[in-house]
């Protein structure tokens, strides 16, 4: 009777520890699933890099406010698309307009952001009176007008400065914008200058595109290197990222990025998408004039007006989850990546080249869901 019961109480002790470890494993399975579900982008990277977005007026207005949600649950960085460009912020010579600026900067800091300034110095979209400077010292005086206020106003503020924006031909030479024409190349040095001694903690990088370009890249490291020698500050390269699904290869990105982060600076990805059309240089193998006019309502241009084929969806997901192991196999070298844009219905990639097309190019689709870009890149930290 004794050894019977002994027996007993063990088989009900065993049964009880099979169940609470039954149970347990319920538990950690439910677990597990919140955790990837409730995974975001900015969770997924924040041992990484910085993850955000380019946000336009509707969203620095609060108008847009389903895109809101999103930024704010996706994103830890913000870029502004236009607002803090010369002509928005600085329309004459003695006026500035500082009403989209300080919302977007309110909403970077309501959102606990990094926020970046983008950008104080480029040869497109200038206030006019600029373009009727022809005298070095004035342009100088308006330059210094132009950085030292707007980098004071926002001192301790907006942490990252795209200072200099697309200054190089795509074969590493100066482009001759009126800045050039008028200064001379020492004005990359001078505005890099200035902003350093506006926000002396702020963080201050070369922002242009095509610089997987190997020409190109030896302007940037020359560029650099130029500036170093001078002992002035620059902390950083931004590529911008406007990239395709056939290009440009992940040797060509790897290679810049080391040839950057060798000069001792971090490589940031400020303005990333993925177009899913054809565009005319595309067709004819070579870059044709720039107006593209012609293309408008060729639907061989626009072939996928309404929804976006599983075949191509698959390209993009793959496209994109190449692109961010190559970030993660460099993330000791990349501060930040920054999509242009927050979906698809908002890029500027609809009307470039060729306008009122439909594309496809980012991690959410119109109507805010993510697709399977955004799952695949994810799926690299679950696996992880």
């Amino acid at each position: 009777m004794k050894i019977n019961f002994k027996i007993t109480v063990f088989l009900l002790l065993f049964m009880v520890s099979a169940i609470g470890c039954e149970k347990k494993e319920e538990v950690e399975e439910v677990e597990e699933q919140v955790n990837e579900e409730s995974l975001t982008l900015k969770s997924a990277f924040a041992d990484d890099f910085f993850i955000g977005s380019a946000v336009n007026d509707n969203h620095i207005n609060g108008k847009d406010t389903l895109a809101l949600q999103l930024i704010g649950k996706e994103f830890n960085t913000l870029t502004p698309e236009n607002i803090m460009k010369w002509m928005n912020i600085h329309p004459e010579e003695n006026t500035f307009n500082y009403d989209m600026s300080d919302q977007y900067v309110a909403l970077g800091e309501k959102n606990n952001m990094h926020i970046v300034g983008h950008t104080l110095v480029w040869h497109s979209q200038l206030a006019p009176y600029i373009n009727t400077i022809s005298d070095s010292a004035t342009m100088a005086d308006n330059l210094k007008s132009h950085i030292n206020t707007i980098v004071g106003k926002y001192k301790g503020r907006i942490h990252s400065w795209d200072v200099v924006n697309e200054a190089l031909n795509e074969d590493g030479t100066l482009r001759e914008s009126i800045f050039l024409k008028v200064m001379g190349n020492d004005y990359i040095n001078y505005a890099f200058q200035l902003a350093a001694l506006a926000d002396p903690a702020a963080e201050l990088n070369y922002n242009d595109y095509n610089l997987w370009k190997p020409e190109k890249r030896a302007g940037v490291v020359q560029l650099v290197k130029d500036l170093q020698a001078k002992g002035t500050k620059i902390d950083g390269v931004g590529m911008q990222a406007h990239w395709s699904l056939e290009g440009p290869s992940i040797e060509d990105i790897e290679n810049s990025i080391l040839a950057y982060s060798d000069l001792g600076v971090k490589v940031m990805f400020t303005e990333l998408d993925v177009t899913v059309l054809p565009n005319p240089w595309d067709l004819n193998g070579a870059a044709v004039e720039q107006n593209y006019d012609k293309f408008e309502g060729d639907p061989t241009m626009n072939p996928y007006p309404n929804t976006l084929p599983d075949s191509i969806q698959n390209k993009l997901a793959k496209r994109y989850e190449d692109i961010f192991n190559l970030f993660l196999k460099h993330k000791d070298k990349i501060s930040r990546v920054t999509f242009w844009g927050v979906h698809d219905g908002q890029s500027w990639l609809n009307d470039w080249p060729i306008k009122g097309r439909t594309n496809h190019p980012l991690l959410f689709d119109r109507k805010l869901n993510p697709k399977k870009a955004y799952q695949q890149i994810i799926g690299l930290k679950k696996q992880n």
